[in-house]
């Protein structure tokens, strides 16, 4: 059977502004928690969004169809597959789907197919793999609305997802939390660029920091 927990509430749309201007890149320079390693982007656009979780068997998909209509406007679909690498969970009707409901993207730490439907879309997609051989509608098991863990990531129902052409990250926290991140991304992003520095001269040594570090002899 398949399992419906409670859908987490909206995230603050003013949040979810403020990290549209922002890249995980630079948030990677903050912090080296909750990027989903190894994750590829379909189409190297941004992605911001409420995490819908959805945890399946590694052969039963009947847990993701249901979990397209727990969707709502902006939302990221995150699918769990427990380490299947090899079947595809997402592809171009689950893809369509997903659009359809207003949905920004979908993350899946397991494979994708359909891949020249799925390039169609305007949806962000993240996934493992790229496969023709695919899951079924079984109606064994699974669960929507429960932490994941996503390339060694945890995510929470709810938490926020970012990725753009560099990767994806889950970011935990409260709203006050995310938005002091956020504005600290968005200064550094705003400060003057490294390459107009270097233009001008300047040792990158010297922007990174790392003439501290220096041991003559």
């Amino acid at each position: 059977m398949i399992t419906i927990h409670e859908k987490p509430k909206r995230v603050d749309e003013e949040l979810l502004s403020r990290l549209r201007k922002v890249s995980p890149s630079t948030i990677g320079h903050m912090t080296d928690t909750g990027f989903m390693k190894g994750l590829k982007s379909l189409s190297g656009g941004k992605l911001v969004g409420r995490a819908v979780t959805v945890k399946i068997p590694h052969l039963d998909s009947s847990a993701v169809h249901i979990a397209v209509n727990e969707l709502e406007a902006g939302d990221v679909l995150v699918v769990d597959m427990n380490g299947d690498y090899d079947r595809a969970a997402v592809g171009g009707m689950v893809a369509y789907a997903t659009q359809v409901r207003g949905a920004s993207g979908i993350v899946i730490d397991g494979g994708i197919t359909d891949l020249d439907e799925l390039r169609e879309l305007s949806l962000q997609v993240y996934y493992r793999s790229i496969t023709a051989i695919t899951t079924r509608g079984l109606g064994i098991e699974g669960n929507i609305h429960v932490p994941v863990s996503i390339s060694g990531a945890v995510v929470m129902p709810g938490d926020i997802i970012l990725g753009d052409s560099s990767g994806v990250m889950v970011l935990h926290g409260t709203n006050e939390e995310l938005l002091a991140i956020a504005k600290d991304a968005y200064e550094r992003e705003q400060r003057e660029t490294i390459t107009q520095r270097l233009d001008a001269g300047e040792p990158l040594m010297n922007i990174s920091g790392a003439y501290k570090y220096i041991n003559h002899r």
